[in-house]
């Protein structure tokens, strides 16, 4: 088994190079998925957020208004992201962790790949055999934000460099990184580059201790 972190700046591509390793044989789950879920009424996540927060950030039904949460998350001076960061990371890290395990149960070959923008940034990086990460150019992250939150593009750009002040710059990443796969280019240049990664994750030579 071979556990993979899959990592990379807001809106650089993680999701669609994630995609592209499923359709070769990966295994992924998203951190982004499993906090979602974590964050459903009556989970303990969901519980401390609130109490911490305050109930303004929760819909008329009672779910969590996420785009609200990341306006006072974000919105504040200092950014209050540390504070939200501390009540779930430790609880993603340990369902990611369940995961890889149960992955490897299933398949002792398998390549199981955790997508996370954080995974530096919460100190998880240690829990993977190999580290990729996936980056592109300022521009495109707030195009592609722009795209897919459905706003404009100065409202994309302030949000995306909000985002960005929150998370390690793309030069530290990629110094810790065993693969960089750039996204900057078509998408097929992505896929030629996923290609050449997912075969090399394939010859691999077997984990070392951490995933045992």
């Amino acid at each position: 088994m071979l556990k993979v972190g899959l990592t990379g700046g807001i809106a650089s591509g993680k999701t669609v190079v994630g995609e592209m390793f499923v359709a070769l044989g990966a295994r992924l789950v998203q951190a982004d998925r499993i906090a979602h879920e974590l964050m459903h009424p009556g989970k303990p996540v969901y519980n401390d957020v609130v109490r911490h927060f305050g109930r303004e950030i929760l819909n008329s039904d009672g779910s969590v208004n996420r785009p609200k949460l990341a306006e006072l998350v974000f919105g504040a001076r200092p950014s209050r992201i540390e504070e939200l960061n501390r009540i779930v990371h430790p609880v993603v890290i340990r369902r990611q962790d369940e995961w890889m395990e149960e992955m490897g149960r299933q398949d002792p070959k398998v390549v199981a790949i955790v997508e996370a923008a954080l995974i530096l940034e919460a100190g998880a990086a240690e829990r993977f055999d190999r580290l990729m990460v996936v980056t592109c150019t300022e521009e495109q992250r707030v195009a592609r934000f722009a795209a897919r939150q459905k706003i404009d593009l100065e409202a994309a750009r302030k949000e995306v460099l909000r985002r960005m002040a929150a998370q390690l710059p793309d030069e530290q990443k990629i110094k810790a990184a065993d693969y960089v796969i750039d996204n900057s280019g078509s998408l097929e240049a992505t896929r030629q580059q996923v290609d050449e990664i997912w075969r090399k994750l394939r010859g691999e030579a077997p984990p070392s201790s951490k995933s045992a």
